[in-house]
């Protein structure tokens, strides 16, 4: 999940609570679902979130939700938007693939180096969630006074054009280069060129941003040495460009409301397609509907209907009931891009209120609940392999599909182990997460590649959840529970990835059979179907070099993965 340095001392002056200590804010912050993971070299926080509140990528944002925690804000806050004299001319030329552009002017802005690093950072982590490594969307920012070299309030406008040209088209100074360059000749010698280059790859044209001087963005990968923002700059020129425009649209609202922080006055920009024409950015609310009884039933504490306008004002929301009725209407700040059903606006009121301060009790019905013989059973298999030396991890479900597949050597179509047409997300917040896994090995690949700074043996075990499209379900989905381990030592071998299954198999009195076979990640001869009697349940082996090396681990690694039903039917079958 995406991690946000975070100054402490900055932090309490946005709030306004100098008083408080670092001790106090780690728990405040917790309490806003925001959990401390420690200090950068500099002693700034890092922040993980989940990557639905998007807002909170700054420390002005982080700020805003403290400020409403607090009870020194509440309601919904638009910041107040000019009429700037600039547009954004959108040409027929403009690449199919990344047709839509938005923008903003910022004036008055106050930069220090502080200031601007918070900028540039939620410029990034944009780009990382709703951008999908500005793939979806990306954001250029750029000194004002620098286009076209005056104040175009003073001759009645300005414009720049948004356009496609090709390789050799135009050239400019890229940012960190003192070399002219091309578009093709900045995606093969400016790094960054090279580091974003597969996102344009597949464009028949390139995307351009020109002023009357000319070529000064080359959007969504580098922007002009020109039009450089520094810490005396004093009006910003903001531009995005993407493949969906609502996204564009909210990433653009989530920066303006950072620079509003800052004291920065916001102005909107013209936009002009060849059909239609706009006005950016777009800060109109939205409205959602919850019912006071679905909020009582979901956090199971009664609440009168003051309290929960009270609560919903806490949040940032504002809220009236509405007549002869229990629901409540309420309205959303354009920037809480996670409010999409009514079960946010309760998770909101459950946070104002404090989960913490809920009541524990038991639920009315006259049964007592027990564990599933399933879950009674991964327990056991779980217990057994930390007995064996192993960590056991709780990962994540959802997995970004190059690491279930590219990464690790497995095709959706491949008939093996890992193999399978995934079930994918339609709208993840984040490419990380963007199917459900079909194995659990790579996700314990990932944590490999997360902990090459640890020492070795590092022996990792993970129990859970995996999936695949089945047209022959109901649901069009079969999912099972699946049971994986790495080992990453320097002298780890096959007998070592088999060692612990065999002392499960004896565990619950059954014999383990193995039968080499080949895997696209496992080398061969070194990697075998794993049998109990009752057919192939899983795979045991050596993972190849190649895929070792693709998570930069530095160590061989054994790796096993058994299906958890299989294992559980054979010990059934066992004891009938």
């Amino acid at each position: 999940m995406p991690v946000v340095d975070v100054d402490p001392d900055e932090l309490r002056t946005l709030v306004g609570t100098e008083e408080k200590t670092d001790d106090e804010l780690i728990a405040d912050l917790f309490a806003l679902g925001l959990e401390f993971e420690g200090r950068n070299e500099a002693g700034k926080f890092q922040l993980e979130f989940a990557p639905d509140r998007l807002d909170r990528l700054s420390v002005e944002g982080v700020a805003r939700s403290l400020r409403y925690q607090y009870g020194l804000e509440r309601g919904v806050y638009v910041p107040s938007v000019g009429r700037s004299n600039w547009t954004i001319e959108v040409d027929p030329s403009v690449p199919t693939a990344r047709p839509y552009v938005t923008g903003a002017v910022a004036r008055d802005v106050s930069l220090t180096e502080d200031t601007l690093t918070s900028l540039i950072q939620l410029q990034e982590k944009l780009h990382e969630t709703m951008g999908r490594s500005r793939a979806k969307g990306a954001i250029g920012l750029h000194d004002l006074t620098m286009l076209q070299g005056d104040d175009p309030l003073e001759d009645g406008g300005a414009s720049v054009t948004y356009r496609g040209i090709s390789g050799d088209g135009g050239q400019f100074v890229p940012l960190e280069s003192s070399e002219a360059m091309t578009p093709a000749r900045v995606l093969e010698a400016h790094p960054t060129g090279q580091a974003y280059a597969g996102v344009v790859a597949d464009y028949e044209s390139f995307p351009a941003i020109y002023d009357e001087i000319g070529l000064f963005s080359f959007p969504p990968i580098i922007n002009g040495q020109r039009t450089e923002v520094t810490t005396g700059t004093r009006d910003l020129f903001i531009e995005l460009t993407g493949t969906d425009e609502w996204t564009i649209e909210k990433m653009l609202t989530i920066v303006c409301y950072a620079l509003d922080a800052r004291g920065a006055s916001i102005e909107s920009v013209t936009v002009e397609y060849p059909d239609r024409t706009h006005r950016s950015p777009d800060l109109e609310r939205d409205r959602k509907h919850v019912s006071h009884a679905r909020i009582e039933r979901t956090l199971g504490i009664e609440l009168t209907p003051d309290d929960v306008i009270d609560l919903l004002e806490r949040a940032g929301l504002d809220a009236v009931r509405e007549e002869d009725t229990d629901t409540y209407a309420v309205e959303v700040p354009p920037y809480r891009v996670d409010v999409l059903h009514p079960v946010d606006l309760v998770d909101d009121v459950g946070r104002a209120y404090g989960f913490n301060d809920l009541k524990p009790r038991y639920p009315e019905v006259g049964t007592v609940g027990t564990r599933h013989n399933r879950s009674r059973f991964e327990r056991v298999v779980r217990e057994l392999l930390v007995g064996l030396g192993f960590e056991d991890l709780l990962n994540f479900h959802l997995i970004s599909e190059r690491a279930n597949f590219d990464r690790i050597g497995v095709e959706p179509t491949d008939d093996a182990v890992g193999g399978g047409q995934p079930v994918t997300i339609s709208e993840p917040y984040s490419e990380e997460y963007e199917i459900v896994r079909t194995w659990a090995l790579p996700s314990l690949c990932l944590v490999l590649e997360n902990n090459t700074h640890r020492a070795y043996p590092q022996r990792l075990c993970d129990i859970g959840l995996v999936a695949s499209v089945d047209r022959d379900e109901r649901l069009k989905v079969t999912e099972h529970r699946t049971v994986a381990g790495v080992i990453a030592t320097h002298d780890t071998s096959f007998e070592d990835a088999a060692a612990p299954l065999a002392a499960i198999c004896r565990r619950f009195g059954l014999s383990l059979t193995t039968q080499p076979t080949t895997h696209p990640s496992f080398i061969d001869g070194r990697a075998a179907t794993i049998d109990v009697g009752t057919g192939p349940i899983g795979i045991v082996g050596e993972l190849h070099p190649r895929v070792v090396t693709e998570f930069d681990v530095e160590v061989p690694v054994a790796a096993f993965e058994v299906r958890l039903d299989g294992l559980q039917s054979a010990v059934e079958s066992h004891n009938e």
